[in-house]
């Protein structure tokens, strides 16, 4: 699985083809027959960037339609929702009216919800499905852990500095204002460069704006970073 995401094109247009390819190594690399992914933001709750077929695109519209699910509850709490048996699970008392209507318009026997993220912070979800019932190995598990946490960093980079294109890339390609930024958020907050730096992207992200644009902010002092900014 993280071999896969590592493959993808470091040139990907846009969030929605980079969604495209994630959805695509999930469902090649593990024993599901569907995925789809959503992003959420501060100002709009939910915007779907992938299906991979019919049913998991019916998935995403009734949970989001009804607000309710497994994708729902992982991006409220933050941990993955699993439901190996969706027609013997208690899990589903918890969503009644979106687990009656996937069993009557899907052949969907099992859903799982793994949420993309950045320290407390909650970029999207990942929906899975499977027709047939059975859990994640453990070894699954965690190889679509360390996958959703590779992807949620793609996702941070592409849609927070679109030009860099090398999403996994730490530099700062000399970007003197981003550096300084940086700079500024390690003495507000006391963390590394590194994690200064990934703030600033996280909150790019939740406000829709480039991380160019924050960092001008910080830099003119308009913006100051506290433990509880994003």
């Amino acid at each position: 699985m993280t071999r896969a995401l590592l493959e993808i094109a470091r040139d990907v247009g846009d969030d929605r083809a980079l969604a495209e390819q994630v959805c695509q190594a999930y469902v090649g690399g593990l024993d599901v027959d569907g995925a789809a992914i959503s992003l959420l933001t501060a100002s709009t709750s939910h915007q779907m960037l992938c299906a991979t077929d019919a049913t998991a695109e019916l998935l995403e519209d009734l949970q989001f339609s009804l607000g309710e699910g497994v994708c729902v509850e992982a991006a409220v709490t933050g941990r993955p929702v699993l439901v190996p048996d969706l027609h013997h699970s208690t899990e589903v008392s918890r969503w009644p009216i979106f687990a009656a209507a996937v069993v009557e318009r899907s052949d969907v026997g099992a859903l799982f919800a793994v949420p993309f993220q950045w320290e407390t912070l909650n970029l999207g979800v990942l929906d899975l499905y499977r027709t047939a019932p059975g859990s994640l190995s453990d070894a699954q598990l965690r190889d679509v852990m360390r996958a959703a946490d590779m992807a949620a960093l793609m996702f941070l980079g592409l849609r927070t500095d679109p030009g860099e294109g090398a999403w996994l890339d730490q530099s700062l390609h000399g970007r003197a204002e981003i550096h300084q930024a940086t700079g500024m958020v390690v003495v507000q907050l006391g963390v590394s460069a590194a994690d200064a730096l990934a703030r600033l992207r996280a909150y790019a992200f939740v406000e829709q704006r480039l991380l160019s644009d924050v960092a001008h902010d910080v830099v003119s002092r308009r913006l100051r970073f506290t433990r509880d900014t994003v």
